[in-house]
């Protein structure tokens, strides 16, 4: 049988798919040959929103007439940008409700109500709790932990004023959605509101549906994920950079192998810590293994990489596959990005599937709740079902030979230290490469996996291109595991991969070309670095001022809407492949695509061909710099002791 490459740009996913194939055994990919997208659902000329429809307005099909209407009236234009808008609230739901999940135990653990959790970065907690106006004088851990804790709760619910990390942003980027009237007022009263504004017969201005969208989704990027990346950082450390390994050969076939999926970190840091349990240890040693493995998958695996070093399996389309080698004993799903059809693939084999939050369940799977009071006896508990599993394996064990060393863990705080030292933190290193033309720009590459393109390919093709034109990368998510595997997220890739500006930088400090920052929440960390430019001076007085731009080639879940949307209207132009849900309206996306620009200095755009993405950021970042008046190459000149003296 010969293998089909157009599947993944990865070799141990194609080992796997073709595995999965001749074991007839279903997979996201053999499904996705199996259906097709609906075309009037791709550029979502559809509504469905009340009982009197669905509508399907295709274009071919209302020609004859002035303008595609709803049997209400509503036209395309209010039906995409509804169907735009639902969309982007479900994704700031769901970041928001992993913070409120992260904000309810970080205040159990203030409390002392937790098992396995406490206050390990307390210098980020007095930062964070002077950010939100507590009075940390002569108060002791516990005392600011709980008030912080408390304080933060409030932003969810919060109906007047605006929420507290608006003023973490650049002033005259506050002006701009102040003058639009866009600021967030609670994180879940934008949500709601886009809910109801959403609903037969209310909002029926596409511009006024999309001022409410851009409200919700900055409550999501200077909101929810901003507050479940700071809490997370100071309930189990800042991520520092750290060497680990990814894809599925991190399995290992003489050890007792636990694959942790999903996005809340939770319960995988306190798996981490009960593989140290002796007792746990003695048990997979009777049982005939050699040791206890604990391995990540999706942004539960960037999360435990990058704190602990946990090695990472593998990303969104990866998460059967790993199944299928035959060699894990258990695999824990909590929320998000958790296909259902893992049940199947589980039934073929040995493996337990354990779902653990009280949102989600799986029909057919074993569920386990995790709660932060019993947490480590229910990781305890986790472990010792998948170690008594061990000898079940029912299946030769093939496990892919593929494996690649990775360094993660570049948080905001690591890089200001990394260009400035302990003493002299700062970012003024990267304004001054950036302004004297070494590094010619700053790209945030992000979001998912999608099963319509060619697994990892939009990712590494785009970010391959935008570090040989000298452009330095920010990765989160999936796009970041992409990277990991193909051999980015190491120092020698900038020798390999860079160009000669940008190569000379990383070598010289000693990073990638392509920072890790960790999981889809994390994008947060980016917003803190681009104002931390801004502030830092030489580049303009606003986020939308800098050479930056952003994508999200493969991007497929809702919240990759959410973060995008955040980063356009917080001054950031920004590019996703796949498809794009609102070209069934050419208002709405002239609105997106151009007139953002005028209102929010950022824009969206649409180029699935990655290589010719990377060119429009490229081509941005360029304008961004010829602005700025740093788009002409100086000359490097050697300065004599006279020189230095003139300086003076």
């Amino acid at each position: 049988m010969d293998k089909d490459y157009t599947a993944s740009i990865d070799s141990a996913t194609i080992d796997l798919i073709e595995k999965a194939k001749k074991e007839e055994i279903e997979t996201i990919f053999s499904r996705a040959e199996e259906i097709k997208p609906c075309p009037i659902g791709v550029e979502e000329s559809c509504c469905k929103i009340c009982a009197m429809g669905p509508c399907r307005l295709p274009r071919s099909k209302r020609e004859s007439r002035k303008e595609r209407t709803g049997v209400c009236g509503a036209t395309i234009d209010t039906i995409v940008a509804r169907n735009f808008a639902r969309k982007v609230a479900a994704g700031v739901a769901a970041h928001s409700d992993h913070a409120r999940e992260v904000a309810e135990t970080f205040l159990k653990t203030a409390r002392g109500e937790t098992q396995g959790f406490s206050i390990k970065d307390e210098l980020k907690l007095i930062a964070v709790a002077l950010d939100f106006g507590i009075n940390v004088d002569g108060k002791d851990t516990k005392e600011i932990a709980i008030e912080l804790g408390e304080r933060v709760l409030e932003e969810f619910g919060k109906q007047k004023g605006e929420l507290t990390y608006i003023k973490k942003a650049p002033v005259s980027r506050q002006e701009i959605w102040k003058r639009l009237g866009v600021i967030p007022r609670g994180i879940d009263r934008e949500v709601v509101e886009i809910m109801h504004r959403t609903h037969m017969g209310v909002d029926q201005d596409y511009k006024h549906i999309l001022l409410q969208t851009t409200r919700c989704a900055l409550a999501d990027g200077w909101g929810g994920s901003m507050i479940s990346t700071e809490l997370q950082d100071i309930m189990f450390n800042t991520p520092v950079p750290v060497m680990g390994s990814i894809n599925l050969g991190v399995l290992k076939e003489d050890e007792v192998n636990i694959v942790v999926h999903g996005h809340e970190p939770l319960l995988p840091e306190l798996l981490v810590l009960a593989t140290k349990d002796p007792e746990l240890k003695s048990l997979a040693e009777k049982v005939g293994a050699k040791g206890i493995n604990l391995a990540g998958m999706c942004c539960s695996a960037n999360e435990v990489l990058m704190r602990h070093g946990i090695p990472c399996a593998g990303n969104f389309l990866q998460q059967e596959l790993a199944i299928i080698t035959g060699a894990v004993e258990l695999m824990t799903v909590d929320i998000q990005c958790e296909m259902q059809g893992l049940k199947n693939v589980a039934e073929c084999f040995h493996t337990k599937l354990i779902t653990t939050s009280d949102r989600a369940k799986i029909e057919g799977a074993i569920h386990i709740e995790f709660h932060p009071d019993k947490g480590l006896d229910t990781a305890k508990k986790i472990l010792r079902l998948a170690i008594e599993n061990y000898p079940n394996r029912r299946h030769n064990v093939y496990i892919p030979s593929q494996i690649q060393e990775t360094v993660v863990g570049f948080s905001h705080e690591t890089i200001n230290y990394l260009l400035g030292g302990l003493f002299r933190a700062s970012y003024r290193p990267l304004n001054d490469n950036i302004i004297n033309g070494r590094i010619r720009g700053i790209a945030g590459v992000v979001g998912c996996n999608n099963v319509r393109t060619t697994h990892d390919l939009g990712h590494i093709t785009l970010t391959k291109e935008l570090i040989k034109h000298d452009v330095l990368v920010l990765t989160t998510g999936c796009a970041a595991m992409a990277c990991g595997k193909a051999g980015l997220l190491v120092p020698e890739a900038a020798k390999k991969y860079a160009g000669p500006g940008l190569s000379e930088v990383c070598e010289a400090v000693g990073i990638p070309p392509v920072l890790h920052m960790g999981a889809c929440v994390d994008n947060s960390r980016i917003l803190i670095a681009a104002t931390a430019m801004v502030k830092e001076g030489g580049l303009g007085n606003d986020i939308s001022d800098l050479p930056a731009a952003g994508a999200a080639p493969e991007w497929m879940s809702e919240k990759a809407l959410a973060i995008g949307h955040y980063f356009v209207t917080s001054g950031i132009f920004t590019v996703f492949g796949t498809t794009w849900p609102t070209l069934g309206s050419d208002k709405v996306t002239e609105h997106l695509f151009h007139e953002f620009e005028e209102m929010y200095k950022g824009m969206w755009a649409y180029e699935p061909d990655p290589i010719k993405a990377a060119h429009r950021m490229i081509a941005h970042i360029d304008k961004k710099r010829k602005a700025l008046g740093i788009d002409k190459t100086k000359e490097r000149v050697l300065f004599d002791m006279d020189m230095r003296r003139s300086l003076g």
